[in-house]
């Protein structure tokens, strides 16, 4: 009986964490736009403002949430970025000065993954042979190269997000009559929410349903404590 011919691909598997850079900032600053645009919204809308009042509240905080979302997401990756850098310069001195010791370290943390000694230094002298930082960021610092922090794409996705989603409260304003302003900004707003949370569940490999629901949950939560704050001060300053 002939034998199979062994067929070879080039095709890999697609794994999630791949995406985390991106898909954290992009979700956050979507579901950050639409829960504290819209609830500035129905907070100012909930103390009897006038539509013009509301619409304005609605873009500035559209504004200058996309703004404190870039800055913050900028300062908090170069921050991890940072502390990155400095590991690796660390390490970098390390393999310089005492090379054999960082090779035993490496066949070390293959030895406690369940390598026999033997095989576990020889493994580390073939993956130094052929990227010898590369080896002990991976496997001793936990860094991949391909997945450094990128404090400017982490800025600017979030700033995007924000800025987009944002405008997802503020139609509906534009779109429905003064007397139902504050249903349909709430409704349209969670829909989107609801929507977002599945997205970023099925992108992250999470369950769906419980995506949903944490994220229709926490906005639900938060627009109806500003709607009853708003509507507190309305009368008291009215």
């Amino acid at each position: 009986m002939r034998k199979k011919p062994i067929i070879q691909t080039n095709k890999t598997e697609a794994h999630r964490s791949g995406r985390v850079g991106w898909l954290r900032a992009a979700v956050l600053g979507s579901d950050d736009a639409i829960v504290s645009t819209a609830s500035l919204m129905i907070g100012v809308a909930a103390s009897s403002a006038s539509t013009g009042a509301i619409l304005v509240a609605g873009v500035a905080g559209l504004v200058a949430g996309a703004m404190s979302m870039a800055v913050g997401e900028f300062v908090s990756v170069s921050s991890q970025r940072d502390a990155e850098r400095a590991d690796i310069k660390v390490e970098k001195r390390e393999l310089a000065s005492r090379p054999q010791a960082e090779l035993r370290e490496l066949a070390m943390i293959y030895m406690k993954r369940g390598i026999q000694k033997g095989l576990a230094m020889k493994v580390a002298r073939q993956l130094s042979a052929h990227d010898r930082l590369g080896a002990h960021m991976l496997d001793e610092l936990g860094i991949k190269k391909k997945s450094l922090s990128r404090p400017m794409q982490a800025a600017w996705i979030s700033a995007a997000s924000f800025a987009t989603f944002a405008m997802i409260p503020i139609v509906g304003l534009l779109v429905s009559p003064v007397k139902v302003h504050i249903p349909v900004i709430a409704a349209l707003s969670l829909v989107s929410l609801a929507v977002l949370g599945a997205l970023g569940g099925h992108l992250g490999g999470a369950p769906l349903g419980r995506a949903t629901l944490r994220v229709f949950l926490g906005g639900a939560l938060a627009m109806t404590v500003t709607a009853v704050i708003g509507r507190i001060l309305g009368v008291s300053i009215g």
